[in-house]
């Protein structure tokens, strides 16, 4: 994984804010394989519970971790029960690893 200890203490501090302490994090993408250069932080927030301003929630854990983070490309995905799972939230929680 290609993330530092105080990037990955940054993340999980901003998605519990966000999302409450029982959401979880994956990093998934690029930024897993330690081999690869650059690339984006994909993250994957899976909730136990239905979240009906998820989709806001995302956005301003993107705004908040590219201010403590500073301006890099963060892509962030949600899952929660009610979501309609694409190839690509399969993806993520296949190939995923925890933050």
């Amino acid at each position: 994984m290609r993330l530092s200890d105080s990037t990955r203490t940054i993340i999980r501090q901003t998605v519990t804010e966000l999302f409450g302490p029982d959401a979880r994090v994956l990093l998934y993408g690029s930024r897993v394989d330690d081999a690869a250069r650059g690339g984006d932080i994909d993250l994957l927030v899976v909730l136990d519970q239905p979240q009906p301003d998820a989709a806001r929630k995302a956005l301003t854990l993107t705004a908040r971790l590219q201010l403590r983070l500073g301006d890099q490309p963060i892509d962030v995905l949600v899952v929660d029960p009610s979501t309609r799972l694409q190839a690509v939230h399969e993806a993520a929680l296949r190939q995923g690893v925890p933050v």
